[in-house]
C-alpha cells in the first residue's frame, strides 16, 4: 500500500470508528493516562466521607443520578453567578467552582473538584494554593476535542480558509478567485506541539495521522508516543521552533509558563510558521504575537486563548485576515460523558476514602 492509500485508510478508519456513548472507568484511565494521588482521602485532614456537597455546572439529570448513586451525601446545588455561603461551614466538598468567599466559609472542606482543566485561578486561593485543600481537575477529560480544534485551526490557515471568508463577506467578491500567497499542504510539514500533556498528545495523534511529521516538548521528560518523533525537554524549545511549519501551544499556565513565548521564540520559528494556541493565553506574550504576525514572521494564527480574554473590540488581533479567534470555546462539543465519569469516580473514591485521580500540584500548577 502506498502512502497516499495508507493515509487514506487511517483517516477512513479515524471518521469511521463510532463514538461509545459511555466510557468506563478503567476505559477512561487507561485512554487518558490518568493517574491518582499519593494520599487516601481518609488521611486527609477533616475527611469524614461526604456527608454534604456543594455542587455547580451539573445538570438537573446528572445530579439526579449522584443523588441516587449516593443517597446519604447531602448534595446542595449552587449557581456560580448567585453563591449563597451561609450553609458551607460544614461543607466537605465542593465541585464545578472555586469561589474565594466560599472557600473562607467552608471550614470544613477537604476537597475541589473544578469542572475544567486550567488550575491557575483556584490555586490563586490561600487554602488551595498552599495545599491545605486537595484540588482536582478535569486535565485531558476535554483532550480529544481539542485536539481536533487545533487541528481544525491548523488545516483553515493552511488553506488560508480566514482570507476567503473574508472575501464573501465584503466587497472583495471580485478576487475571490485569487489565490492567496502562503498556502500549503500539512502532509509532510513539521508540526511542534509545546507541551505533549493531555491535549498536545491529541493534537499530535492527528496530525500525524494527516502525514506530518510530529515533534514536541514536555517539562517531565523526553518519553512521548510513538507518532511523536521527538520529544525535547523545556530548554530545547527554540531550537525545535526553528524547525516547525506548525506550532501548536498546549502548555499549562505556570510561574515558568506565564510569557514564555516571547519575542524570542517568534524569531526562532521558521519565516511564516502557523501558529496554534489552545493551552492558555498568558503562556504567550500577545505584544511580541501582534510584531510577528505584522512582519510577517508569524503566517498566521488560530487562537482559542488570549491575553487579556475577551479581547477588546479594538485589539490589533481582529484586524488580521490570517488570524482566527474563537472564545476560549476549544473544549465545548465533546465528551461530556467523560467528565461525568471522571466526577463519579472521584466522588466513589472519596467517600470510600481511597486517593483521587488528576489531583493538582500546586507547586506545579498543574
Amino acid at each position: 500500500m502506498n502512502g497516499n492509500r495508507k493515509l487514506a485508510a487511517i483517516l477512513v478508519v479515524m471518521l469511521a470508528a463510532p463514538v461509545p456513548a459511555e466510557v468506563t472507568v478503567d476505559e477512561l484511565i487507561i485512554q487518558a493516562g490518568i493517574v491518582e494521588g499519593d494520599v487516601a482521602s481518609r488521611d486527609l485532614p477533616n475527611w469524614r466521607g461526604a456527608k454534604k456537597i456543594m455542587i455547580a455546572r451539573v445538570s438537573r439529570e446528572d445530579l439526579d443520578a449522584l443523588r441516587r448513586l449516593y443517597p446519604e451525601t447531602e448534595f446542595i446545588p449552587v449557581r456560580p453567578d448567585s453563591i449563597d455561603v451561609s450553609g458551607a461551614s460544614d461543607v466537605d466538598a465542593i465541585v464545578g467552582l472555586c469561589d474565594e468567599r466560599l472557600v473562607a466559609a467552608a471550614t470544613r472542606l477537604v476537597w475541589i473538584q473544578i469542572a475544567w482543566a486550567g488550575a491557575e485561578s483556584c490555586l490563586g486561593v490561600p487554602r488551595v494554593g498552599s495545599g491545605d485543600i486537595v484540588l482536582t481537575n478535569m486535565q485531558k477529560m476535554s483532550a480529544p476535542v481539542i485536539g481536533e480544534h487545533a487541528i481544525a485551526m491548523a488545516m483553515a490557515l493552511a488553506r488560508a480558509l480566514p482570507v476567503f471568508a473574508k472575501r464573501m463577506r465584503g466587497d472583495e467578491r471580485a478576487s475571490l478567485y485569487a489565490a492567496p500567497e502562503g498556502m500549503m499542504p500539512l502532509a509532510g510539514k513539521t508540526m511542534l506541539v509545546v507541551g505533549l500533556g493531555g491535549i498536545g498528545t491529541e493534537a499530535a495523534r492527528r496530525a500525524a495521522a494527516l502525514g506530518m511529521r510530529v515533534i514536541g516538548t514536555r517539562n517531565s521528560s523526553r518519553e512521548g508516543p510513538e507518532f511523536v518523533e521527538y520529544v525535547g525537554l523545556a530548554d530545547e524549545l527554540l531550537e525545535l521552533a526553528g524547525q516547525a511549519d506548525v506550532i501548536v501551544n498546549a502548555l499549562p499556565l505556570t510561574s515558568t509558563t506565564r510569557n514564555l513565548l516571547d519575542d524570542k521564540f517568534f524569531e526562532a520559528a521558521r519565516k511564516g510558521v502557523l501558529f496554534v494556541n489552545v493551552g492558555r493565553g498568558a503562556t504567550v506574550s500577545t505584544d511580541a504575537l501582534v510584531a510577528a504576525l505584522r512582519s510577517g514572521q508569524v503566517g498566521g494564527a488560530g487562537l482559542d486563548v488570549t491575553e487579556p480574554e475577551p479581547l477588546p473590540v479594538d485589539h490589533p488581533l481582529w484586524q488580521f485576515d490570517n488570524v482566527i479567534i474563537t472564545p476560549h470555546v476549544a473544549g465545548y462539543g465533546g465528551e461530556r460523558e467523560r467528565h461525568m465519569t471522571l466526577l463519579r469516580e472521584n466522588l466513589r473514591r472519596y467517600i470510600a476514602g481511597e486517593p483521587l485521580l488528576n489531583v493538582v500540584d500546586p507547586k506545579r500548577g498543574y
